[in-house]
């Protein structure tokens, strides 16, 4: 009698298995090389025809669902149509975004997008580049006030992004209690803040959700292509501009660079005065969303690393970005 397969959260996808299976979907021609090339929020594979280079990406049962990554495939070919220098997916044959795979975990989906001609800026952005980012951001910004989608999506705003953040912080570090009060407190006080926030074009848009020079690459023109939009959603723009400084902060971007972003941004689209004072809110709010979502991370790759010392960390840059003595830009 054959036993059941063990039951598993995570597989990695042979990438023999997604050549003959899955890529013959789409129209590309015949596969030279395909190889797995990075595990984060998904699993990432570099494939390669004779002619052209393209990313397959496979998404992780644990983060998002099927109409989440409908929506962020939506998007994306939204915005090639506007002329935003994005990665975007490919059609299939059969004329989808996506491709369904029965995995050993579960139902997981794969997208074929066009490779990002250029790299990731050597030592973070510069100057220049940063205020090209800016400037792409605002763009991107105002034609996503057009984009229509029929698939669902969770809002970025407070409930999503900070009071389901607590519940997934606090039930791993349940036993630091006065820490955990100092979060909920902050949470508070920046949901109280933006009780009244407007809710409206041009406030509230399309958000790439996660901005920063990672999810850039540059040619050596300065040609920016923009990707990994799958923390996108409706949220204020001001949202997107707080998650560039907090991740600028956290690596240690110098200010004028991260001032150049603010700049280059402004001038496509100018920022209400109630939008800039708000910057240090979102930039908290954007701390402990991505904590939330390095712990989702976390229970795939690493839950070793979630000790006390992780936790102290995330909350002294925390506490560094409430602080006005922390200079934003």
């Amino acid at each position: 009698m054959t036993e059941d397969f063990f039951p598993v959260v995570y597989s990695t996808l042979a990438c023999e298995a997604l050549v003959s299976r899955l890529l013959p979907h789409y129209d590309i021609g015949m596969v030279a090389n395909c190889q797995f090339w990075n595990r984060g929020l998904s699993d990432v594979y570099l494939v390669e025809t004779d002619a052209e280079k393209y990313i397959l990406r496979i998404s992780h049962l644990l983060w998002r669902d099927k109409s989440d990554i409908d929506f962020e495939l939506e998007l994306l070919y939204f915005l090639k149509q506007r002329h935003i220098p994005v990665a975007y997916p490919l059609l299939t044959k059969e004329g989808k975004l996506s491709v369904e795979i029965n995995a050993p975990e579960g139902k997981r989906y794969a997208a074929l997008f066009t490779y990002a001609p250029g790299n990731i800026p050597v030592g973070d952005l510069n100057i220049t580049q940063s205020r090209k980012l800016g400037e792409i951001l605002a763009t991107l910004h105002n034609e996503s006030i057009d984009f229509q989608c029929p698939y669902p999506r969770k809002e970025l705003n407070p409930e999503y992004l900070l009071d389901e953040s607590f519940q997934k912080i606090a039930t791993l570090f349940e036993h630091r209690n006065q820490d955990l009060s100092f979060l909920k407190e902050v949470i508070t006080n920046i949901k109280l803040q933006l009780q009244d926030f407007p809710k409206e074009p041009p406030y509230w848009v399309t958000c790439w959700g996660d901005p920063h020079s990672g999810n850039t690459h540059f040619t050596p023109e300065n040609h920016v292509t923009l990707f990994d939009f799958d923390q996108c959603g409706y949220g204020w723009r001001a949202f997107d501009l707080g998650k560039f400084l907090q991740l600028g902060l956290t690596v240690g971007m110098s200010k004028n660079v991260r001032e150049a972003f603010i700049i280059g941004y402004q001038s496509v689209q100018e920022l209400s005065d109630i939008e800039l004072k708000s910057l240090r809110v979102f930039t908290q709010m954007a701390q402990i969303w991505m904590w939330a979502i390095s712990l989702n991370y976390a229970s795939i790759h690493h839950n070793s690393r979630l000790d006390d010392r992780y936790f102290k960390m995330r909350l002294e840059e925390l506490k560094r970005f409430k602080s006005p003595d922390c200079h934003l830009y």
